[in-house]
This record gives structure tokens, C-alpha cells and sequence, in this order.
């Protein structure tokens, strides 16, 4: 893809491209809307990835072009960047420019050319990909020395106060610092994390992707809905963040909320960074297929407690389970895109085929299914 992605550069742009870089998307194994509270997550990068060529200007123009939307080439000025000005898909590098000069770094401008097989709206985190491919090629071709966890942190800024979507940091981390065949075992406060071995086809598993076609929209307000309430909740119980209430007091700490909403979202995150940590101690035991209940249980608190999922997701996680499935949940932001299934090799076929049928069943579009495995994170071409 590199190859093709550098000849529509040169095509579009006259010259060759300084260099081209990766970044991939990422599935959530367990901990969901945990990372803007100062939660535990545990993501893994998948194959699929946006690749950027690009080249480097000193003029103040930032020219724009991506292969997967029709249309012509987005000419910007650095100076001239704006938050919260639209621009559709071009936003998202853009911003991460605008992130990169409001943090003291001199970007002066360049050409991009961008691809990407990382799925749309699939809660697969293709706006992650995008935003880490370019800083990072910004990074290398300015000469700016930022640490993986900086650069995801500026990429996180650039989808918060450019395209004004309030996600936490867990995306971008994984985009920029995952490991090919670990998952990625993230402290969201202080973006401490482990390389978590995380080799299922050596145990006779497999996690299988199923992007239901839902499209989702995080910037329409259910998002920040959540993380509004999450706020509230952890300042009516004088902590820092949600993170900071234990799961053994739960009880006692929702016994002090009063407006049900917030007291099911609460109760939501503490058991889902719970969940991170009962899944690290069972892959750190090697007793992989455990994880599978604990996947499902998440589910239904994203069901039932934040009221995230849908129908097509509801669906997956069921007939999976029907046909034998070790356990699954939705994965990512909700409202549609993505489960996650995880499942004996022997027996993924049949449970691929029965979720599947169940969604012919119900009259919904047949779902994509793909395995997950671990790969590696953003790094030049």
C-alpha cells in the first residue's frame, strides 16, 4: 500500500513524497468509556492502517488529500487554522497541525496524501489513525522529538478542541504505541502502560471482529452525554476521577448519587475498570479462555448501565454466545460499529456463520467479520 499511496503523492503533487508513514486502528479488548475518567484500557492495534505520504513545506500551506473521499485537494494555511470550523475528514489532520504549532512546534506547513483501510464508523478508531499518522510524520520531518504518549496526547488534542469530539486517549495510545502480537495494558492518567503478550492462535483462540455497518456519529452529543455524567458523578462523590472509587465500595458510593442516570454510569465505569483488571490477571495466569465471561458481563453493563449498544450489537453478542462462543461485547464507542468475539479456532467459523444468519433473520445488512491480530503500532514506511 506504501508503494501506491507514494505514487498517488507524486501524481498529485508533481514530486516524490519526503517519506511515508502507518498508523493503525485499534479493537478494545475490555474497559470502555473508561479512558476519560482516568481508567484502565486494554486495546490492541489491528492490521488495518491509514498511510500517509507526505512532504514537508516552509511556505505556511497545508495541502490535503485523501484517496478514500471524493474530491480535490484541501489548501489550507497554518496560520489561518481554526477549531471547530468543519472541514469533514480534513479536520482531523488539520487539527493535528493546529495542535502541534499551539504547542510550541514549528510546523510550517506540508503536502499529504492519505489512504486508509481502516473502516469508517466502525468503532474501529479510523479518526485515531489519521491524526497519529500525521503527527507522527510531522515529528520525523520537522525534527520535533515527541515521545509516543506526547504525540498521542496532541492527537487526542487535535479531536477535542479542533473537530470537538470529546474522546479520551485511549485511540491515539494504541495507534502510537501498540506492539505486534501484545495488547496494550493503558494507565489513562498518567499513560503508564505494559506490553501485554497476547498470542491466541498459541492457545486455540481467535478474536473475531464484527463491524455490524451501524454508522455511528460520536460528535452527536450521546458522547459527550456520558462523559458529562461521568463528571458529575465523580464530583458528587469528591474524587479526582471516577477511577479513584473503588469497586469493593461501590455500594456505599452510589448510595450517596441521586439522579439515576449518573449513578448507572458510575456504576458502569468502576465495574469496567474492574473487568481490565480481572482480564490482566487471567491472560497474566495464561487462562485466556476465562476472559470470555468477563467480555460478556461487560456487554451488559454498556447495555444496560450507559445504554450504549443497539440492536445489531445486542444481536452479535447473543447468537455468538448461541453457537458456542467463549464470550463478546461491543467494542468502541457504541451506537453501532463493532463486537468483539472471542472463540475456540475450531469452532470461529460456525459462530462467524451464525451471527451472520441471525442478522439475515432479522433483516439487517450482513455484517463484516474479521480476526483481530495484534499488530504493531505507527512507524515510517
Amino acid at each position: 500500500m506504501s508503494t501506491s499511496v507514494a505514487a498517488g503523492f507524486e501524481a498529485l503533487y508533481g514530486a516524490a513524497p519526503d517519506g511515508v508513514w502507518a498508523a493503525p486502528g485499534r479493537v478494545n479488548l475490555i474497559g470502555e468509556y473508561t479512558d476519560f475518567n482516568d481508567g484502565f484500557v486494554l486495546p490492541l492495534a489491528l492490521p488495518h492502517t491509514a498511510v500517509a505520504a507526505v512532504s514537508r513545506r516552509d511556505d505556511g500551506i497545508l495541502r490535503l488529500h485523501s484517496a478514500d473521499i471524493d474530491g480535490g485537494i484541501v489548501q489550507l494555511h497554518v496560520e489561518e487554522l481554526e477549531p471547530l470550523s468543519g472541514g469533514g475528514w480534513a479536520a482531523y489532520p488539520a487539527g493535528v497541525v493546529w495542535a502541534l504549532r499551539e504547542a510550541g512546534h514549528p510546523v510550517t506547513g506540508a503536502d499529504v496524501h492519505l489512504a486508509s483501510t481502516v473502516p469508517t464508523g466502525a468503532g474501529l478508531s479510523s479518526s485515531a489513525a489519521l491524526e497519529v499518522v500525521t503527527a507522527l510524520a510531522l515529528d520525523d520531518l520537522f525534527g520535533l522529538g515527541i515521545t509516543r504518549p506526547e504525540l498521542a496526547r496532541l492527537a487526542q488534542r487535535a479531536e477535542n478542541a479542533f473537530v470537538g469530539v470529546p474522546c479520551g486517549v485511549m485511540d491515539q495510545m494504541a495507534s502510537a504505541c501498540a506492539e505486534e502480537g501484545h495488547a496494550l495494558h493503558l494507565d489513562t492518567r498518567d499513560l503508564s502502560y505494559r506490553q501485554v503478550p497476547f498470542d491466541l492462535a498459541r492457545e486455540g483462540l481467535r478474536l473475531l471482529v464484527v463491524d455490524t455497518r451501524v454508522k455511528h456519529a460520536l460528535g452527536d452529543g450521546a458522547y459527550a452525554e456520558r462523559r458529562a455524567g461521568c463528571e458529575a458523578g465523580a464530583r458528587a462523590l469528591g474524587v479526582r476521577a471516577l477511577r479513584d472509587v473503588s469497586s469493593v465500595h461501590l455500594p456505599e458510593s452510589l448510595a450517596l448519587l441521586s439522579g439515576e442516570t449518573v449513578l448507572r454510569y458510575v456504576r458502569h465505569v468502576v465495574t469496567d475498570n474492574a473487568r481490565v483488571e480481572r482480564v490482566i490477571s487471567l491472560l497474566d495466569a495464561g487462562d485466556t479462555r476465562a476472559v470470555g465471561p468477563v467480555l460478556t458481563e461487560g456487554h451488559a453493563s454498556l447495555r444496560d448501565d450507559l445504554r450504549v449498544s443497539c440492536p445489531e450489537l445486542d444481536l452479535v453478542v447473543e447468537a455468538a454466545n448461541a453457537a458456542g462462543a467463549l464470550g463478546a461485547r461491543m467494542t468502541g464507542g457504541g451506537f453501532g460499529g463493532s463486537a468483539v468475539v472471542l472463540v475456540d479456532t475450531g469452532r470461529a467459523e460456525a459462530v462467524a456463520a451464525a451471527v451472520g444468519k441471525a442478522f439475515a433473520e432479522a433483516g439487517y445488512t450482513a455484517p463484516g467479520i474479521f480476526p483481530a491480530v495484534p499488530a504493531g503500532g505507527a512507524r515510517r514506511l
